[in-house]
């Protein structure tokens, strides 16, 4: 063994805690970034299989009706591969676990065999039966949810008529990988069923024989989807046609894609942190163990040793410590992503085959990323000692120069404990390293801070939602708009204090070339129980006349406040009015319009309808309420605010919580590694003159106090820059999403800042109680001993 590799064990041995914290932060910056990507990757593996399997189609379109034969003309179409048609509609289904009825879709099957496009994965039973009109598969979510079995008996309003079928098989769709109600804002597999029958059976029950309203299109390899679609709409524009969209656009993909771009931008931002700061502490610890080894360095160089020998020695000391993070960071980032997979398959994501992928390109990267992070940290370090002559390296340090000036008279100051003015002096002598360490701790801070942002924000956003935007106790949605009277019937019913009815159209809106699918929502004059509120809480009026719209629109469309754009319908006779923009609102979920319900109604042509409604009721009757709207005829569904409140808090709770509490130990980590190797330095530099202190009479808790009062000060330093950097990166996280589904507020609670806090300083004090154990063992005879 070479003696450079002794001095390099001997090396590690003596900065054996130093290295340890080093290792432990490289190891976090690796675990969360393989533990991300890893999830991350396995997802969108598993997706990806399940689409290609199962064969999701490349675009969607529903209309009106339209008859069979048209099949063999769409198949014909510019840019179209393959087709297939069938019948969409939708029910109420009954659920005895339920106070209300579930909304069900029902999709139809081959009368003969099975569906070519989004094929069914059949997870227990079989398809229904070709010869029999009573059986049905269900979605596994759903069957789940309410621990259906096969055989069991469901019941569906179909078209106003309650039938019973028996459930022969439970299923998986690439189509359904996540369910929304109408009117919902989250995945919900308890009040959202999707029945597969056989076509003859739903053709008869919508008198939609010999007919279809819905298809699904694979397009050609290399075709513009923009093209394609245009030929689409023109092909069923006569038939009803609501508009072809994309696979991008279909609302299951639309919001599984949406979640794992979140994913994929903390999967960025969280471990670059994590390198960052092993970078500073490399460069910490290695500028005073070359300080320490001045004259080490000087007799090797001078016994023959080059500087590219030197230095490289210095270099295998960084690439030990990142080895040994990279050892334990690639096992627990492999162990945690697994655990996160099975997180998000199990509540959000309904794969029938999930895999967790660990992609060698992952583990590579993030080594080599550790490593040049480190090299970097340390390269200055490293470049002292390439520069550093012999002779000079014999001699000690020059003594730094210091001048006495005003902040100095201050710390002078005989009202200043002798502690005291040694801490200020220390902090006045060498403001760097001073801020070195306070920005590693607020990085640690920032960390916790930004993990909390989450829940801070879904509050704030669910708050503003559920009790000043939907003010109502249950909401209806119709399955045909239905005049005005419609919502006076429905408060006239028995526990009903109160109804208000809305418009909600889907429209495409257009200004020059840019061009966007929303809603625009009719609004009362004067609402109760709905109104339009910004992410701050701020009610915004409906002006009377022009459109109100969503200020992420407005960004998208490039207009502002006095412009006018084009609103086209996707439904009805597909017309398109020009329309001013009479206003912006900051709303939090989608991209809408809103406006005046007699406004809209004048542009539609027809006397002012609804097809939602708001209710007030009397909670004592709410059970009455229900029984009724249930079996009222034009009712698709009944929802209630607090229901989507409780769904959506139980399905990112597990996730929240989990991903909190780990970065909250990743950061612990991080507070841990600045504080301890700054208390460390600052001993090894401190040894003598603490020793001193010790043998001119002060007590240990006196020479413990001069230490620590640095490194309180330095966490002290550290809050608000923590904070502030919370804020930076929540901004920033923000930024990464996207804004089309919905738009955090940037809020954070005083219980967030604390817990932060609260972190930074327990791995403060854990590091101090490491570092004391040092201090009890000073050297006092040594320090009384002549150093030349």
């Amino acid at each position: 063994m070479k003696a450079l590799d002794h001095k390099l064990l001997r090396d590690l041995v003596l900065l054996k805690g130093q290295v340890l914290t080093i290792a432990l932060v490289v190891a976090c910056g690796i675990a969360s970034y393989v533990t991300l990507h890893s999830a991350y990757d396995s997802l969108i593996y598993s997706r990806d299989a399940y689409y290609e399997h199962n064969r999701f189609p490349d675009a969607f379109v529903h209309l009106e009706r339209a008859p069979k034969p048209l099949a063999k003309r769409l198949e014909l179409l510019p840019g179209v591969a393959s087709i297939e048609t069938r019948i969409q509609e939708t029910a109420l289904v009954p659920v005895k676990t339920m106070d209300r009825a579930a909304t069900g879709i029902l999709v139809s099957l081959p009368d003969e065999g099975t569906s070519q496009l989004s094929r069914l994965h059949l997870t227990r039973g079989r398809l229904p039966d070709e010869t029999r009109s009573d059986e049905v598969v269900v979605l596994d979510a759903f069957a789940e949810a309410h621990q259906l079995q096969l055989g069991d008996s469901l019941e569906v309003i179909l078209n106003s008529s309650l039938r019973k079928f028996r459930v022969v098989g439970v299923a998986m769709s690439p189509e359904f990988v996540m369910t929304l109600p109408p009117g919902g804002m989250s995945y919900d597999p308890k009040r959202v069923v999707v029945l597969w029958l056989r076509e003859r059976v739903l053709a008869s029950a919508f008198q939609l024989e010999g007919a279809f309203n819905d298809v699904q299109f694979n397009l050609e390899p290399g075709v513009d989807p923009k093209q394609a679609l245009r030929s689409i709409d023109r092909a069923l524009e006569p038939y009803g046609g609501l508009g072809a969209v994309t696979r991008e656009k279909q609302a299951s993909n639309y919001m599984l894609s949406g979640e794992l771009t979140q994913l994929e931008s903390m999967a960025t931002v969280v471990p670059a942190i994590f390198l960052f700061v092993a970078a500073f502490l490399l460069n910490v610890v290695l500028s005073r163990l070359i300080a320490l080894q001045r004259s080490q360095i000087a007799t090797l160089k001078a016994v023959g040793y080059d500087d590219r020998a030197i230095g490289l020695h210095y270099l295998e000391l960084v690439s030990v410590v990142v080895l040994l993070g990279a050892l334990g960071g690639v096992g627990l980032g492999a162990w945690l992503g697994d655990a996160m997979t099975g997180m998000y398959t199990g509540q959000y994501f309904r794969f029938p085959e999930p895999e967790f992928r660990l992609e060698a390109r992952v583990v590579v990267f993030s080594l080599v990323v550790s490593l040049v992070s480190a090299v970097i940290g340390a390269a200055s370090s490293v470049w002292a000692v390439v520069r550093l002559p012999p002779a000079e390296a014999m001699r000690p340090p020059a003594p730094a120069r210091y001048q006495f000036g005003f902040l100095n008279r201050i710390v002078g100051s005989r009202l200043i404990s002798v502690g005291g003015r040694m801490v200020a002096r220390e902090l006045l002598r060498r403001p760097l390293r001073a801020a070195l360490s306070a920005i590693g701790v607020a990085f640690s801070i920032g960390i916790v801070v930004v993990a909390g942002f989450w829940f801070d924000a879904i509050d704030n956003l669910l708050n503003v939602q559920f009790h000043q935007a939907m003010r109502e106790d249950l909401n209806v949605t119709l399955m045909k708009p239905a005049p005005e009277r419609a919502v006076r019937e429905l408060g006239h019913l028995p526990g009903v204090r109160f109804a208000e009815g809305y418009r909600n159209i889907s429209v495409r809106f257009s200004a020059g070339h840019h061009t966007r699918d929303g809603a625009l929502v009719g609004m009362p004059a004067r609402p109760e129980l709905r109104h339009v509120v910004e992410r701050d809480g701020a009610t915004k009026s409906v002006p009377s006349e022009g459109v109100l719209l969503s200020k992420e629109l407005a960004r998208r469309l490039d207009v502002q406040v006095g412009d006018e754009i084009w609103v086209e319908l996707r439904e009805g006779d597909r017309s398109t009015q020009r329309v001013a923009v009479s206003g912006l609102v900051d709303d939090a979920f989608g991209l809408q319009g809103y406006m005046h319900q007699s406004a809209l109604a004048a542009w539609l042509g027809e006397t002012p309808s609804v097809n939602m409604a708001a209710l007030r009721i009397d909670p004592l009757r709410r059970g009455e309420v229900l029984e009724r709207l249930n079996d009222y005829p034009g009712v698709l569904a009944v929802g209630a605010p607090s229901d989507f409140r409780e769904q959506f808090e139980a399905q990112s709770g597990e996730i929240m919580y989990v991903y909190t509490f780990i970065m909250a130990a990743f950061a612990s980590v991080i507070a841990i590694g600045v504080v301890y190797n700054g208390a460390r330095v600052s001993l090894s530099q401190r040894s003598r003159d603490l020793a001193s202190l010790r043998v001119l009479g002060f007590t240990r808790a006196e020479i413990a106090g001069v230490l620590f009062g640095e490194l309180a000060v330095h966490m002290v330093l550290a809050i608000p820059l923590g904070i502030w950097f919370g804020n930076v990166l929540a901004v920033g996280l923000m930024s990464t999403m996207d804004p089309e589904i919905y738009r955090l507020p940037i809020v954070l609670s005083t219980r967030t800042y604390a817990f932060a806090v609260s972190v930074a300083i327990g791995s403060g004090l854990i590091s101090a109680l490491l570092v004391r154990r040092k201090l009890d063992k000073l050297d006092l005879i040594g320090v009384l001993k002549t150093r030349e």
